[in-house]
């Protein structure tokens, strides 16, 4: 009796119907109960696991449309080029310009990262330090873990979409000339700079930025807003009727 065969272009027409499967899924599209048979057919297709759900799910490369970070989702289930969520996590810290505190990674990659950042540290192909009460993770290459955290030191002792590390500053130098430049500004002008630098660092920008220029929270916000609804007075521009009454030319007698 000849052994059954099984034709991996079946799981190529599921899989681009569906977008993703999982394997008892694919086990009932081929017709087999064993998994190896499966993951020996998913190999001539170039597939890709996800890095969410324990890599339960399945794609391939065909199909997944990755951004620039690299991801791809459908449904909620997670893939990226890079590969395993172990893979993925080291990319991320190993490109980001000041690392990453666990909870700001596991907001971009969807997912709990802990204990692969564990695990890397443990191999070193990650390096740790505490910041603020808080582990920051970086590359484990000495030159760019130092740029990582002085960034980060920046970044954080200056809120501003700026990172002293790339002005080969020190956070108290561009601190110091941020706030001499500040107390040139004029009510209106100090307003809308700290509303553009809220609306670069985004989320939680109006609180940081009150904090480091000691305005009010909601002065900050009312500067945002104005950026946004172009609703701002140039110094050389009056409102509609502002200004003195033109005074009437008498004639020569």
């Amino acid at each position: 009796m000849r052994p059954a065969t099984f034709n991996p272009s079946v799981l190529r027409r599921h899989l681009r119907r569906q977008k993703i499967a999982d394997l008892n899924e694919l086990k009932r599209v081929l017709g087999t109960d064993t998994a190896l048979t499966v993951f020996r057919k998913l190999k001539q297709l170039d597939y890709r696991a996800s890095y969410t759900h324990r890599g339960r799910f399945y794609t391939l490369g065909e199909i997944a449309r990755f951004d620039d970070r690299g991801l791809w989702s459908h449904e909620a289930v997670w893939f990226s080029r890079h590969g395993t969520l172990l893979a993925t996590v080291e990319a991320f810290v190993n490109r980001s310009l000041n690392g990453y505190y666990a909870a700001e990674l596991a907001d971009e990659l969807h997912v709990e990262v802990q204990e692969p950042l564990r695990h890397l540290v443990q191999q070193q192909r990650l390096s740790r330090v505490e910041i603020q009460g808080q582990f920051l993770y970086t590359a484990i290459d000495s030159p760019q873990r130092r740029n990582q955290i002085l960034a980060r030191r920046s970044t954080q002792a200056v809120p501003l979409a700026v990172h002293s590390a790339a002005l080969q500053l020190s956070p108290d130098e561009l601190k110091a000339a941020i706030l001499l430049f500040y107390g040139l500004l004029d009510e209106q002008q100090r307003r809308l700079f700290a509303g553009l630098e809220s609306i670069r660092l985004g989320h939680g920008g109006d609180t940081l930025l009150s904090d480091f220029l000691g305005l009010d929270v909601h002065t900050v916000a009312r500067g945002r807003q104005q950026l946004l609804d172009r609703d701002v007075i140039g110094g050389r521009m009056r409102r509609t009727g502002g200004g003195r009454i033109p005074a009437e030319k008498k004639r020569p007698t």
